[in-house]
């Protein structure tokens, strides 16, 4: 291993996922976005059923209130939250992704973007407003209740 592979050990484990993202982006441009996004908008719809399975209803408040338990509340702040709008703002990407490109954030939320669509049974839609990624000095996502 050479000098600049130590320095950059990760954290936890979405980091070390975020590394292996981003050699595979650096390594494969944007022809592998579509395997990013199948492959962890997969990963999005088993959590989703994991996490609607311990809640009491399919609400996005009720969504929400057990997805912001893995915050890091140093870096991720909750703008609103309700049944009809789940806005966050985060100051750090949590998979390392700062720098690179909205697209490579768009394919990695599907995680996200899945999640809540199966724990709220299809009632949500996410929309990213500012990404770390596309070198904006926040990431906003919105998650909203579908009319």
């Amino acid at each position: 291993m050479s000098e600049k592979n130590i320095d950059a050990l990760p954290k936890n484990a979405t980091e070390a996922q975020g590394l292996l993202i981003r050699a595979f982006y650096e390594k494969c441009g944007d022809e592998i976005l579509p395997v990013i996004d199948n492959i962890l908008g997969r990963q999005g719809r088993a959590l989703g059923l994991k996490v609607r399975s311990k809640l009491p209803d399919c609400r996005l408040s009720t969504v929400a209130a057990a997805f912001m338990k893995n915050f890091d509340p140093k870096t991720v702040e909750v703008v609103s939250v309700s049944d009809e709008k789940f806005h966050i703002r985060g100051t750090k990407c949590p998979f390392g992704l700062e720098n690179t490109t909205r697209q490579l954030c768009e394919a990695v939320m599907a995680i996200d973007s899945e999640l809540f669509s199966v724990a709220t049974d299809g009632k949500t839609k996410m929309e990213i407003t500012k990404t770390r990624a596309a070198g904006d000095s926040t990431c906003e996502t919105i998650f909203t209740a579908k009319a």
